[in-house]
């Protein structure tokens, strides 16, 4: 499974600001819209990560305000980035490993998604359910030998 696989159920929505955007409206844009993150961007390319790990960072540096902090004073400059053909199993580790939630998803240098921690367990868990399912049936009407069909007997 690829992430591609995963926006294509999730869906493409994109929320995004610009490094000289104030904080206050950054988590202003992220409690509106429920959001963990917003993907920073300058002149078409991106150049950070905002989460509310960063906001409550630079909130608590600032004495507890917001003051007049810009995104770009309080963003990751260095934000872990997939692609569409990455495998799921590498976003995994690459979000266990740094600790990150959040993965711009870029393809050709554009900005096509984002992939959070929530997107990839949830992913993994109906992945599990359909094969479990699918495991059920077929146990269920595995047929013994020299019968057309009959339940399992199971001890």
């Amino acid at each position: 499974m690829k992430v591609s696989d995963i926006l294509r159920v999730k869906g493409h929505a994109l929320y995004t600001i610009t490094p000289e955007d104030s904080l206050a409206d950054a988590a202003r844009i992220m409690s509106e819209k429920d959001i963990g993150s917003l993907v920073v961007m300058s002149h078409g390319l991106v150049v950070g990560m905002l989460t509310f790990r960063e906001v409550i960072a630079a909130t608590v540096r600032n004495g507890g305000s917001f003051g007049t902090t810009s995104v770009y004073r309080a963003m990751d400059d260095g934000p872990l980035i997939c692609t569409l053909e990455t495998e799921l199993d590498e976003v995994r580790r690459m979000m266990l490993d740094h600790h990150a939630r959040y993965l711009p998803v870029i393809e050709n240098r554009q900005l096509v998604g984002v992939v959070s921690f929530y997107d990839v367990a949830k992913t993994v868990v109906d992945r599990q359910n359909f094969e479990n399912r699918m495991l059920k049936a077929y146990i269920k009407d595995w047929p013994e030998e020299g019968s057309k069909h009959t339940e399992p007997n199971f001890p």
